[in-house]
């Protein structure tokens, strides 16, 4: 096991053993943690009492966070000709149809989300195999398959992000930078833990939210008090 740094003993100390932290406790001290000399990403570990091998209990969704993620998100939005101007002015980086997907088949994925409409969704099929690892293959689910290409653009440029629970039942989603206000990454986070608590599986049995962590992206994780965030 690697020895820890003088610093990180020094950041580690800092978070006290055993202890569960209310939101607003995690929200500040997360910024205390952080030693990185650069903005690091804020994360939440949500993990959940469910079965993610069950259709019945998958747990998926999109939220719009309060005051976005701090990242300067790419979109490439894959449209057809009457809908370029749309998807431009709405912000997108990338803006155009087979171009974007011949270089997508060459191994370009240089984009955080991509964006598209029903009509074009049969000519992204085959890209699935280099999309899908990737997490850039769009869905109706998140809102990036659609005719208002426009608002799903801008939507997310705004902080709209997308979660899935992963094998391990744990949802993990980057809430903002550490540069933010204690304030910004508690509602950042409450509305991130709020929206996972709405789409509970009726299937789920026994606790839902069974733990929460706050980390910054060198920092130890800080234990959420469950209770604290019903």
């Amino acid at each position: 096991m690697a020895k820890l740094t003088k610093k990180q003993k020094e950041v580690a100390s800092k978070v006290e053993k055993n202890k569960v932290y209310n939101l607003d406790e995690a929200s500040a001290l997360v910024k205390e943690l952080n030693y990185a000399k650069f903005d690091a990403s804020v994360d939440l570990a949500v993990r959940l009492g469910v079965d993610p091998r069950k259709a019945n209990q998958m747990v998926r969704g999109v939220v719009s966070l309060p005051h976005g993620t701090g990242k300067d998100v790419k979109v490439l939005a894959l449209v057809t000709p009457d809908k370029e101007a749309e998807a431009k002015e709405a912000g997108a980086d990338y803006v155009g149809l087979d171009e974007y997907l011949q270089k997508i088949k060459d191994g370009w994925t240089d984009v955080d989300v991509i964006v598209t409409m029903p009509a074009v969704m049969g000519k992204l099929g085959p890209l699935g195999r280099i999309l899908g690892p990737r997490g850039l293959m769009p869905n109706p689910k998140s809102g990036t398959v659609t005719m208002e290409v426009g608002k799903a653009v801008a939507e997310v440029k705004a902080g709209k992000i997308d979660f899935k629970v992963d094998k391990y039942g744990i949802v993990h989603a980057g809430i903002g930078k550490v540069s933010f206000s204690p304030e910004q990454l508690k509602e950042n986070a409450a509305e991130l833990i709020h929206t996972l608590i709405k789409l509970k599986p009726t299937a789920a049995k026994g606790t839902y939210v069974k733990s929460i962590y706050l980390s910054s992206t060198m920092s130890p994780g800080i234990a959420i008090d469950t209770k604290s965030v019903n």
